[in-house]
């Protein structure tokens, strides 16, 4: 191990995948060689992880670009949701989980100690799963950069105090390994999973689509996820502001978004950069003239 240098760790990537391995798999490959070799230098074995280094620039990706579906859908949906008699009691969730891109499992773990209405944060630092066994169990966030305090939004604020003042007080306060008062139940009291809004979403958009025309591709919570992502991508949102908010390991997998937008949002940037440029020739303009006034002025005193 001590004979391994950086340029090393990334030539043996750089082989995996000229061998056919596609991006993901040498993500895990890299996962589990990075935190080996980061206990090499705990223990002063190594000076520096040789696999320290980010992933983007040194393989290229080759995973199917996530979907993610357009503003104008988004609002469309959510619209739907909140005026169908069936559908309109999810509108709350499903509107927090457009406007914060927390994945479903963070969101059906988050507790009441979990959620700050006075100082408006949302406290990500955990996930709730259950197993085919019908077994619930509280597992850490799906990587470290997960753990995240994320702040509400007006819109979101709003959408956390329905969902805490409007909670059944008739159903159990079931503890799941140390954690109780979860925010979303089912009818035991048992805090709801991925399946359940899975599901939910799946029959929304079937339902929708059975009404409207204009059909609405497939939504699934993690399409809110990169539907939220991608938004504050054409936002011009700091990369690395919002690595944070989504809770990604890499940047890489943050800037695969800002890769993927489309002709639409170059056309756009193109517009916003000619805005700037005349904008900046404008406000030249108008300090030469100021500049000739003043020396005219001066000429003549």
């Amino acid at each position: 191990m001590c004979e391994v240098k950086t340029s090393d760790a990334k030539l043996f990537l750089i082989k995996l995948q000229s061998d056919g391995r596609g991006s993901s798999t040498i993500k895990t490959v890299r996962g589990v060689l990075r935190p080996a070799f980061q206990m090499a230098v705990d223990d002063d074995l190594l000076m520096k992880n040789p696999f320290g280094f980010e992933l983007v620039g040194v393989i290229y990706n080759t995973e199917k670009t996530r979907l993610a579906i357009t503003r104008e859908q988004m609002n469309k949906f959510l619209k739907f949701i909140h005026d169908d008699n069936i559908y309109c009691k999810y509108y709350e969730a499903i509107y927090i989980l457009f406007h914060t891109g927390m994945r479903i499992s963070e969101f059906c773990g988050l507790t009441l100690k979990d959620i700050d209405l006075e100082n408006r944060i949302i406290d990500i630092n955990h996930q709730v799963q259950r197993f085919r066994s019908g077994k619930y169990d509280i597992c850490p966030t799906k990587t470290s950069a997960g753990t995240r305090k994320l702040p509400m939004t007006e819109e979101v604020y709003q959408m956390f105090k329905s969902l805490v003042e409007n909670r059944p007080t008739d159903l159990p306060e079931v503890i799941v390994k140390g954690y109780a008062g979860f925010l979303i139940r089912d009818k035991d009291g048992m805090p709801e999973v991925a399946l359940h809004w899975e599901h939910r979403f799946q029959h929304a958009v079937k339902r929708y689509n059975d009404i409207y025309k204009i059909q609405m591709p497939s939504i699934t919570p993690h399409v809110c996820r990169h539907t939220y992502c991608s938004n504050q991508a054409r936002a011009r949102m700091n990369p690395k502001t919002l690595q944070y908010l989504m809770g990604h390991s890499e940047i890489s997998v943050t800037m695969d978004v800002y890769t993927h937008l489309g002709l639409d949002d170059a056309k756009d940037e193109i517009i916003r950069l000619k805005e700037l440029e005349d904008a900046r020739k404008e406000i030249n303009s108008i300090e030469r003239d100021t500049i000739r006034s003043m020396e005219s002025q001066f000429k003549y005193i």
